[in-house]
């Protein structure tokens, strides 16, 4: 069985999954030449369906459809090996920016699995180190203006923030307000990122988490309150109100979990 001379353009469109369109447009620019059968379909040849493999391999790439007509007009060893040369550099970059998505997905999942075995409903103490973020500074009393305000936050490094898995978003809280139990009168959100131009103060912080309705301030705030004075302790605001799990990862509340940090310092004796 000898290969076919000609193949008519549903059949190239189908073994390139290349619409006709594209194929009359390549026409268009002279990379291909088919010829028109008796009955004024066009006919692909041997000599467009190189061309083709050249088109198809250099698109995946994003090559600009000029480069790749200058480089089928003028082939060369010399031009072949400059073209290859810059397919490695493209993909290199592709595989940078993948291991870096990679990294961050990764990341994000751990925080879901790490979100399972927080402990829930008792103040701990955590050591931080500085923590870079960004911050939008802005006060708000309701979910959708904290919504607003997050989008805002995700904008400020669109390559690398995201929503789903990540337990950095959160607001802030003036820990004068929260005192007055007024727990809806933040002052902003903020987001950990090592390229944040803000950053989270270092040092010894009480924590507590709890699972449901993100609003329940008023039960486990007051444990804060309570811990610091039985070990005497000076909280220093703000609250930070971080988002383990929300809405984004699950629509059951039962499985959301809210963490309260503050940080602390030791009562002079």
């Amino acid at each position: 069985c000898s290969m076919k001379q000609f193949y008519k353009i549903g059949e190239i469109s189908k073994l390139y999954q290349i619409g006709p369109d594209s194929l009359r447009y390549y026409e268009e620019l002279g990379l291909l030449n088919p010829t028109r059968g008796e009955n004024g379909y066009r006919m692909y040849g041997l000599n467009d369906l190189w061309r083709l493999n050249v088109i198809r391999d250099l698109r995946k790439l994003n090559f600009p459809m000029e480069k790749i007509a200058s480089y089928i007009r003028s082939r060369s060893v010399a031009s072949t090996k400059e073209l290859l040369n810059e397919e490695l550099s493209i993909i290199d970059t592709h595989i940078q920016t993948l291991t870096q998505l990679r990294e961050n997905v990764s990341e994000r999942l751990n925080t879901l699995y790490e979100a399972e075995i927080q402990p829930i409903g008792n103040v701990v103490e955590k050591e931080f180190p500085k923590r870079s973020c960004h911050i939008i500074p802005h006060p708000f009393h309701t979910d959708e203006e904290m919504d607003m305000l997050i989008k805002q936050l995700l904008n400020k490094d669109k390559n690398n923030l995201y929503i789903i898995g990540n337990n950095r978003i959160g607001s802030l809280l003036p820990l004068a307000k929260a005192k007055q139990a007024l727990y809806q009168d933040y002052e902003g959100v903020f987001i950990i990122d090592r390229n944040g131009s803000s950053v989270l103060d270092a040092g010894h912080y009480l924590s507590i988490s709890y699972h449901g309705d993100s609003h329940q301030h008023q039960t486990y705030f007051p444990k804060l309150l309570d811990y610091a004075a039985t070990h005497d302790l000076i909280l220093k605001g703000p609250v930070l109100e971080l988002l383990w799990v929300d809405i984004h990862q699950s629509e059951d509340v039962r499985e959301h979990i809210t963490e309260l940090q503050i940080r602390i310092e030791k009562c002079a004796s």
